[in-house]
């Protein structure tokens, strides 16, 4: 099964690399002082620009929306999405907040509000 992704070069396209990710806690401290924000229903997003040429994302969700159980379906749901549309993503840095009553959401509504979010980011000058 490994050789058959490899060959047909899906493998690249659908990963989610270290270098697509904010890790360290002073990347989410410099991106929550300098972001700009962006509110939806159930996710704040903050973004702040980057000099590295793509987009790197973070998520979070606390202990107010729900267990952990709960908060790791919400960031599992968030990071199947950037996974599957990240060429849609300018080269920003972004960390998702779950906010309460994203723990209702289903994969299908997580996509209808990032969706938007996306979309206003894409209209935004690098």
């Amino acid at each position: 099964m490994r050789g058959l992704t490899e060959d047909r070069g899906f493998l690249p396209l659908f990963t989610f690399t270290k270098e697509e990710r904010l890790r360290r806690r002073a990347d989410y401290l410099g991106l929550s002082a300098a972001a700009h924000k962006i509110h939806t229903t159930s996710f704040l997003i903050l973004w702040a620009p980057n000099s590295q040429g793509s987009c790197r994302i973070g998520i979070t969700a606390s202990r107010k929306v729900g267990n952990a159980v709960i908060r790791n379906r919400i960031k599992r749901l968030v990071r199947e999405y950037y996974r599957l549309h990240k060429a849609h993503f300018p080269p920003l840095d972004i960390n998702v907040i779950a906010r309460r009553g994203a723990e209702k959401l289903d994969y299908h509504s997580v996509c209808h509000e990032l969706d938007r979010v996306v979309e206003r980011l894409a209209g935004i000058p690098c």
